[in-house]
């Protein structure tokens, strides 16, 4: 992975003036950054709803009931996922740094991935680098996909845009089978390169047998549906999580609103890292209570990446001082609704599979 230093700017002035004003926020309410009560009753539900889908799943008492559970399940351990592990992972869903740990590893591990892995290079390469190709982790070099300028445009990658929603049907089960498992053997789609640990390759192995050992042999060995109807419920559900996981997230850094910066020299950045974070993301519906509580302030994503340290339960209080300091120091907020923002990432997909170079558009409220 390529370190890189950045450049004071008027992010750098925003930066300053945003960690005061949160700090004076937080101290004049008398409240912790990290989950509130709130988090505490998010945290019991979406653990205890995962559980309880489960529980019916097993007991099932026909086909349809099971598919139901089966992917019910599944959708509610991926927003365990959004609500849960990406605020522990940041140290922020509570206060105690053994609990963060916990909660993280619990939910990550559960669904059959390594929390290791995934929360090292979040942290130290997608959130510090966002969007820069050979830093950022995220950053894809699949040879189906075009997503940056360096890479090589192929005559296929004009039609990226028609068959990227059947591709994407596929990311939690490549994520499940593949990309980790690769990661041993130093293959990846990823721009970046990885060593995984001894320990953590012993982990990611014992975790994935564990996830086919309660998601498919059980179901199989205690349930008279067949291996046939499990199966197919295992791939209805990946297919199901993915759909919801790429919809989510694939619009905030994968857009035409949004840049792919490239260094000005072998290590150094042209702009701030605060600059850098509202130039490659895109907020979508940002102050909705909907999406924050389901979501887990995933549709607020520039807010996330420069005050990671915050619980996304406070996200909908201190957002008007996020846009009046963005403002006041002349830095654009790309935030608009969903729909703008999903047609923002096709139009991106189709650009990038037919032009050489690319320019992002200019974001107009």
């Amino acid at each position: 992975m390529q370190r890189l230093k950045f450049t004071q700017d008027e992010g750098s002035a925003f930066y300053k003036e945003l960690n005061e004003q949160i700090e004076n926020y937080f101290q004049k309410h008398n409240l912790s950054k990290t989950g509130n009560q709130v988090m505490y009753f998010k945290i019991f539900l979406y653990f205890g709803l995962d559980a309880l889908f489960y529980w019916l799943m097993m007991t099932s008492d026909t086909r349809m009931e099971f598919y139901l559970y089966y992917v019910l399940m599944g959708l509610f351990v991926l927003m365990t996922a959004f609500n849960v592990s990406h605020d522990a992972c940041h140290g922020a869903a509570v206060k105690s740094k053994f609990w963060n740990k916990v909660l993280f590893s619990l939910s990550f591990n559960l669904q059959g991935n390594n929390a290791y892995v995934w929360g090292k290079h979040h942290n130290e390469s997608h959130h510090l680098y966002t969007n820069v190709e050979g830093s950022d982790i995220d950053v894809l070099n699949n040879p189906l996909f075009r997503m940056t300028k360096t890479q090589e445009l192929k005559w296929f990658h004009k039609y990226q845009y028609v068959y990227a929603p059947l591709l994407y049907l596929f990311y939690s089960i490549n994520w499940f089978l593949f990309r980790e498992t690769l990661m041993i053997f130093n293959v990846s789609s990823r721009t970046i390169q990885i060593k995984i640990p001894f320990w953590e390759i012993v982990k990611l192995f014992f975790f994935k047998i564990a996830y086919i050992g309660y998601m498919i042999v059980l179901p199989i060995y205690l349930l008279p549906f067949g291996w046939q109807t499990v199966f197919l419920a295992f791939i209805l559900n990946h297919f199901l999580v993915s759909i919801v996981f790429v919809a989510v997230l694939g619009v905030s850094h994968l857009s035409d609103y949004v840049e792919h910066p490239e260094p000005i020299t072998e290590n150094q950045m042209a702009m701030s890292w605060p600059k850098l974070q509202m130039r490659t993301s895109v907020d979508y519906n940002a102050d909705s209570v909907f999406f924050n509580w389901t979501l887990g302030g995933f549709n607020a994503h520039a807010l996330h990446h420069i005050l990671p340290n915050v619980c996304h339960v406070h996200y909908l209080d201190i957002l008007p001082i996020f846009r009046e300091l963005a403002e006041k120091h002349g830095l654009t907020y790309i935030e608009m609704p969903y729909y703008q923002s999903l047609k923002g990432h096709f139009r991106f997909l189709k650009r990038m599979g037919s032009e050489h170079s690319f320019t992002p558009v200019t974001f107009e409220k």
